[in-house]
């Protein structure tokens, strides 16, 4: 059973998710990998960061009582650290891997006006710069903006405004850095990527794609686009649109994609994929919102699958 082409071909692990019974969640919003492959699941409710090893056993767990409702994880360049992004109490925090906050980017439980363009309403992710680890922030679902930060946390610059032209955003959902240092933007309802370099102009746009929400950036410079599948009831349907994996170089190439028979709970196919990593060996783990994506049209079964890990075959 597997999925992908040529050497982007995976294998799903059935049963990779292990949910103690004292410690069950309801979906795992966000995934990060750190250089040990020790794998960090942002977990909702209850709101924590969930270590498990790489075959999914649970090792440990923090930040209990401090998320509201957590949405994007991404590890520090050194591989020490996690970016938490909270858009329920619109924040960033960086903490180390046992779960000491570090920084603090926005003040808990304030929000800016709606699509004013400033620091943060419902904020979504966090991108590094490769060369000064200056920090970008996707922000998200109350604001059409990308913010840029010093490493210490020192407001700096933003750039963006609603709307369908170059460089404006409808849901900027998740963000990502290549190596050059160009940064990479899932503009969601706007079915695009964007991408720009650290000053924030625009370079280049891709489409064909639907609904972006998840994208990740291997060290071998390839771009992972969760995409998901139908918006309204009208394509409920309508096959060919997601959710599934695709996969890009750089340039905006598509290089495989991976999907089976559209949405669904089977090994092969996904719900709603939220947030991706790939480990050390190629691995890749695929974060998911199933439980929130099911309740928009049916009540969700009581145990959703929240993360799956596929081996890297190809």
């Amino acid at each position: 059973m597997k999925l992908g082409s040529g050497k982007f071909t995976y294998t799903p692990v059935e049963g990779w998710e292990k949910r103690p019974a004292d410690m069950m969640w309801r979906e795992v919003a966000g995934v990060a990998v750190d250089p040990k492959d020790n794998v960090y699941l942002f977990t909702r409710d209850p709101g924590a960061v969930v270590v498990c090893d790489r075959d999914g056993n649970v090792k440990s767990s923090w930040g209990q009582g401090t998320f509201v409702n957590p949405h994007g994880l991404t590890i520090g360049l050194e591989g020490d650290t996690l970016f938490c992004i909270d858009n329920g109490d619109h924040t960033v925090r960086k903490c180390t891997l046992d779960g000491k906050v570090l920084l603090t980017i926005g003040t808990p439980g304030k929000t800016s006006p709606l699509h004013s363009g400033k620091p943060f309403n419902k904020c979504t992710h966090v991108a590094l710069d490769p060369g000064s680890g200056d920090i970008y922030v996707s922000d998200g679902y109350g604001n059409s903006a990308v913010h840029k930060y010093a490493p210490d946390g020192r407001y700096l610059f933003s750039w963006g405004a609603p709307g369908t032209d170059p460089g404006e955003f409808n849901l900027p959902h998740n963000i990502v850095t290549d190596k050059d240092g160009y940064v990479y933007v899932a503009d969601r309802e706007n079915h695009r990527i964007q991408v720009f370099d650290s000053k924030g102009k625009f370079q280049d746009q891709w489409v064909n794609m639907h609904r972006p929400c998840a994208i990740y950036m291997s060290k071998d410079g390839y771009l992972f686009n969760g995409e998901l599948g139908f918006g309204m009831n009208v394509n409920r349907e309508t096959p060919n649109l997601g959710p599934r994996i695709s996969i890009f170089d750089t340039k905006g190439k598509r290089q495989a994609r991976l999907e089976d028979k559209g949405s669904g709970m089977d090994g092969r196919q996904f719900v709603a994929p939220h947030g991706m990593a790939v480990d050390s060996r190629g691995d890749l783990y695929v974060a998911e919102v199933a439980n929130t994506w099911m309740k928009h049209f049916q009540e969700p079964p009581p145990t959703v699958r929240s993360v799956q890990k596929f081996i890297k075959t190809g």
